[in-house]
């Protein structure tokens, strides 16, 4: 840039000697052609080193993350209390929305019975099982007495000293005994069954009633919505008497975060040429005029969504574009140094520069430019 000024104020020098000073030649409209021709080329030294090394951009805002406050009920629940002031900055944790706790109480209180009652099962079902055993165990002694009664009759019977229908008679009550004996042990079967179905070690019933606990239990302290992150709402809109929760993926209110705020500046893709991470930036905030905040360039979205297809099973359609057409831009987040980034709220519009060669000539230029941009701001927009 130094060689441009040079340039420039020599050529001035000559031209005010030759056709000023010494009147050796006439100042002709040729020789004012020429002149701005010269200086018009000579200004493209300017323009071409601004906007590669220090790039501008028009329109930077200030970001920040939001997050969208759902409830993660079951059913439809009504609003009971709003526990939070609009544009009040709050810690994370502490109580927002205060929604109706009484039917997810009396879940909970409902399925805390059937576990009880299912354990207390678990311990009848062992009971069952030693009973089925005991029962065996006594089918058992009773087949051994027929199998013996059944025996002495048919030798009593065949020797005359007893009567045939005994013998019958005890030959059918060891054929009940067998028959006893085997729907026992299938009783037994079915009670091992029933008693020995776990998972992980826990009884079925039991596993499955704690799991609609526990999930009954998140639906119960989730009727206390609490904050995610340190930040704030802004338009509350929630009152109590409303009802909620009936669609599960509406949110209910915005909760803009204080952590990880940043600029994004939109710069055409040319001027990004030089740009890298870490390198200074000066930003001037609209909400602050007169003012100028240094900070440093985080990341280059080296992307945008004219980039990208979807999708779809439609052939993608080529379309010639118009030369006036403005030229798709990257963005480039930045970080401010000032340790109270409260100062800067989301939304917050200005101007941003990079400077990628510490000590540039052109950085002067481009400071006068965005300084002037700042102090500006006094004055436009232009309202009495």
């Amino acid at each position: 840039m130094l060689l441009g000024f040079v340039l420039l104020f020599a050529y001035g020098f000559v031209v005010w000697l030759v056709f000023f000073k010494f009147r050796w030649l006439r100042f002709t409209i040729g020789w004012g052609f020429f002149s701005t021709f010269f200086v018009l080329h000579l200004g493209i030294i300017f323009l071409v080193g601004l906007r590669y090394v220090t790039p501008a951009s028009t329109e930077a805002r200030v970001i920040q993350h939001t997050i969208q406050l759902t409830p993660r009920l079951s059913e439809p629940t009504l609003v009971t209390a709003v526990l939070v002031q609009p544009n009040v900055h709050v810690k994370q944790g502490t109580p927002l929305f205060q929604f109706d706790r009484r039917v997810y109480e009396d879940k909970v209180k409902q399925l805390e019975a059937q576990l009880a009652q299912a354990k207390q099962n678990v311990l009848v079902m062992k009971s069952d099982v030693q009973v089925a055993t005991e029962k065996i165990d006594r089918l058992k002694s009773e087949l051994e007495y027929a199998n013996y009664q059944e025996k002495l009759s048919a030798s009593l019977a065949k020797r005359g000293a007893g009567p045939e229908e005994d013998a019958q008679k005890w030959h059918a009550q060891v054929a009940a005994n067998i028959a006893a004996i085997k729907e026992a042990q299938a009783e037994k079967e079915r009670a091992l069954l029933q008693f020995q179905s776990e998972i992980g070690g826990v009884n079925t019933t039991v596993s499955s009633i704690e799991a609609e606990l526990d999930q009954a239990r998140f639906y119960l302290d989730n009727t206390l919505m609490v904050a995610p992150e340190d930040g704030y709402i802004i338009n509350l809109q929630v009152r109590p008497g409303m009802v909620s929760g009936d669609i599960r993926f509406g949110a209910i209110a915005s909760f803009v975060c204080d952590a990880d705020r940043f600029v994004l500046a939109q710069f055409f893709q040319e001027n990004l040429k030089y740009v890298k991470p870490g390198q200074p930036v000066e930003v001037a905030l609209d909400l602050y005029p007169g003012q100028i905040w240094p900070g440093k360039v985080a990341a280059i979205w080296q992307g945008s969504g004219a980039g990208q297809m979807l999708p779809s099973g439609a052939l993608p359609n080529f379309n010639a574009v118009p030369g006036e057409t403005p030229q798709g831009q990257f963005a480039v987040a930045i970080t401010l140094d000032d340790p109270d980034q409260t100062k800067f709220p989301i939304g917050t519009q200005g101007r941003a520069a990079i400077y990628t060669s510490a000590g540039s000539s052109f950085d002067v230029l481009r400071k006068v430019a965005i300084r002037s941009y700042t102090w500006y701001n006094w004055l436009y927009p232009f309202s009495p």
